[in-house]
């Protein structure tokens, strides 16, 4: 197979395979997808082979991200993922919890959204800091 691409190209396909391959298998500690990880390798031995040292390191004699990649921001857009993910998957669960977890059609679907919206804007105002867990301690 041939690909071609611009440097600047490639360099987006590094950020994009290290992003798939962190939420394939970062939190699967030894049970990784092994394929996704030598896909990864591959991509960055060729970054190596193209004169892009400072974004190759080797660990056990593979071919893996540097420090420096690593380092080098793609974290924060890791980061402010995950973020937003978190704080919409919690408005929808928390929406359908006050709905009973009743199912979601045309008829419900509307308040379902409102609600959403509701407590997305109250994590957009003030995080988390409203939530209130009762332990059952007071």
């Amino acid at each position: 197979m041939q690909l071609e691409m611009t440097a600047k190209q490639f360099r987006r396909l590094l950020d994009m395979a290290y992003i798939g391959n962190w939420i394939l298998n970062s939190t699967r500690g030894d049970d990784r997808f092994a394929d996704y990880d030598e896909v990864e390798s591959l991509l960055f031995q060729k970054a190596k082979d193209e004169g892009m040292d400072a974004l190759t390191d080797y660990w056990m004699g593979e071919a893996v991200p540097s420090r420096a990649f690593a380092e080098g921001g793609i974290h924060e857009a890791i980061m402010e993922y995950e973020n937003n993910v978190f704080f919409d998957i919690l408005a929808e669960d928390l929406a359908r919890r006050d709905m009973d977890d009743v199912p979601i059609d045309e008829s419900n679907y509307q308040e379902l959204a409102s609600r959403i919206d509701a407590y997305i804007a109250e994590f957009e105002e003030h995080g988390t800091d409203n939530i209130l867990v009762d332990t059952g301690n007071t």
